[in-house]
């Protein structure tokens, strides 16, 4: 399995991802969306290829905070296609996730999961996450 950032050519298999979490009708603005936010200091954008085949994403925003020492990475989206769930790729990504947030200066990772997709709490939970009033915050220290 392989980690890198996304590409502009990686827009058809992104909509297909993210189709597949319940967001229909998003190539007619996918490719503007990832281009701002390849722009975007505080973003990144990455993808899991199986054979050089995207097979997963992750959309990680980085947030200041003026009050607190550490800062915030927000895991915006995540989909494992459906095909590769349950075979360690989000479990790859999550960890790359917590590798860029760590040397980002942040002491946490929230991620916003709707209440319907309770596999993905199942997921979160087996990687260190607790609730936390509407959200999911995993302690990085």
């Amino acid at each position: 399995m392989k980690i890198r950032n996304v590409q502009l050519s990686d827009c058809d298999k992104i909509v297909g991802l993210i189709t597949q979490l319940d967001y229909p009708n998003t190539s007619s603005f996918i490719e503007q969306k990832i281009r701002n936010l390849l722009n975007d200091p505080n973003e990144i954008l990455a993808v899991a290829e199986d054979q050089e085949s995207v097979v997963a994403f992750i959309s990680i925003h980085f947030i200041p905070q003026i009050a607190l020492e550490g800062d915030f990475a927000r895991i915006s989206y995540f989909s494992v296609d459906e095909n590769y769930r349950s075979k360690g790729v989000g479990k790859i990504l999550e960890e790359y996730c917590e590798q860029v947030a760590k040397s980002r200066n942040c002491d946490r990772i929230e991620v916003h999961c709707h209440s319907r997709r309770e596999k993905a709490h199942k997921f979160y939970y087996r990687q260190g996450y607790i609730e936390s009033p509407k959200y999911l915050i995993k302690s990085l220290i």
